[in-house]
């Protein structure tokens, strides 16, 4: 029997190839893995969220039944991300919340209820740009078009050129148009006002603005708060009605395993209609939702207490790693942590023009290792070939997440350096 052509063509997505690829290493049990190559984070979940669990199996589903709940969510699980927006200083009362199974359906509604599947019309990004974006507007045979963000020798990235993203939006006629504030891949910060003149332009020529806001409130710079939900039709006229963000209880609140996203907007229409399209997936994961749905009776001083926390805790780590890999690997280019939980490491500047990131991961996946203390290491991180429309642009980076424990990330620069010269040699 012939599987479909695009199962043909599929491969695994770049933040998960490589734990694919170390999983079928016959030494893998003699070898420590650091995995920093997908934003799976190893900390505990906010405390309500923790005692909730715990409690799930004792007090609210004792009784071992486990139905499915409303297609847009429980009424707690959708109060909950409201709840968070208001605690940040956001007016909530006419965003509409649905519940998604994680932050990745809510991205392939949106794509389906701005674009539509088999599009004409695109959606534009920012490249380089979340690959799961790309790989879901492949799924839907919906076409991207991208605006690129170089990354200079200094490790910032060029400012976003608007009178690019506009004659691009002019050219292609896009749906609508993505942006990640506090972003992945690239742990850069979008500020206010830059989204804002991004608003006029979608206003202007009548789009979507649409807001990856997963990471809102890890930003490491002095700026205030950068979301859409900032924006009113005082400073942009029309844009009321055309925002959509995608959240997710994975970041932020450390529970990358219940897989809670959602989709909120301020158009009722799309709100409606995602509810029709998501019917078919009947709701999103029903013990995900009790458990997190603990953030909907929580103060907002105790939200806004976390978020400082998790920013500070991020905060170091990413300053001092970044430090250290510039140590250990001389010339490298590692871009400047202002947002998120990500950096890039370009090799550019110290290799030759054959060097390719993705081999190199796959090097270490496969059978590269690092003695370190009478232990074996190696290292798993993602190829930004698969964060760009165009790979090429990312063929010599590649990206790093802090998203193991402390005492395995400060491992990472010295293994990285000695996995590096296993290599080239």
């Amino acid at each position: 029997m012939k599987i479909s052509q695009h199962f043909q063509e599929r491969s695994p997505s770049v933040i998960r190839k490589a734990q694919i690829e170390y999983s079928k290493r016959e030494d893998k049990d003699s070898i420590n893995v650091i995995n920093m190559a997908i934003g799976n984070i190893s900390m505990p979940m906010y405390p309500a969220m923790r005692d909730r669990m715990i409690a799930l199996g004792v007090e609210r589903i004792a009784d071992g039944i486990v139905r499915y709940t409303p297609t847009p969510g429980t009424e707690e699980a959708r109060k909950a991300f409201l709840n968070i927006l208001s605690a940040e200083g956001f007016e909530t009362k006419d965003i509409f919340s649905l519940v998604t199974d994680g932050g990745s359906s809510a991205m392939e509604l949106m794509l389906l209820g701005i674009c539509g599947p088999s599009s004409k019309r695109p959606i534009l990004f920012l490249d380089p740009t979340y690959t799961n974006y790309k790989e879901f507007a492949k799924r839907l045979s919906i076409p991207t078009v991208s605006s690129i963000r170089p990354i200079n020798d200094d490790g910032r990235f060029s400012k976003l050129n608007l009178k690019d993203i506009e004659s691009l939006i002019i050219e292609h006629d896009p749906a609508g148009i993505l942006i990640i504030p506090y972003d992945n891949p690239t742990g850069q910060f979008l500020s206010y006002e830059i989204i804002k003149e991004i608003a006029k332009i979608v206003v202007k020529h009548d789009i979507w603005l649409v807001s990856d806001e997963a990471y809102r409130s890890l930003s490491y710079t002095e700026e205030n708060v950068s979301s859409i939900w900032t924006l009113n039709d005082k400073e942009v006229q029309g844009i009321k009605g055309r925002r959509v963000s995608i959240e997710s209880a994975s970041k932020v609140w450390n529970a990358c395993g219940l897989r809670i996203g959602a989709l909120l907007t301020d158009n009722k229409e799309l709100h409606e209609k995602a509810i029709s399209e998501y019917t078919a997936n009947l709701c999103a994961n029903t013990l995900g939702q009790e458990i997190f749905g603990a953030l909907a009776n929580e103060s907002h001083q105790d939200i806004i207490k976390w978020q400082k926390m998790q920013n500070n805790y991020y905060k170091t780590i990413l300053m001092e790693l970044k430090t250290e890999f510039e140590l250990y690997l001389p010339g490298i280019i590692v871009t400047e942590p202002e947002a998120a939980i990500y950096f890039i490491i370009d090799f550019n500047n110290i290799t030759d023009n054959n060097f390719s990131a993705g081999d190199f991961i796959e090097f270490c996946a496969k059978k590269g290792k690092v003695e370190l203390n009478g232990q074996y290491y190696t290292l798993l991180l993602a190829p930004m070939s698969g964060f760009y429309n165009i790979e090429e642009k990312g063929r010599t980076q590649l990206r790093v997440a802090m998203v193991e424990t402390p005492d395995k990330m400060k491992l990472a620069p010295i293994i990285l350096s000695k996995l590096f010269s296993q290599y080239l040699h």
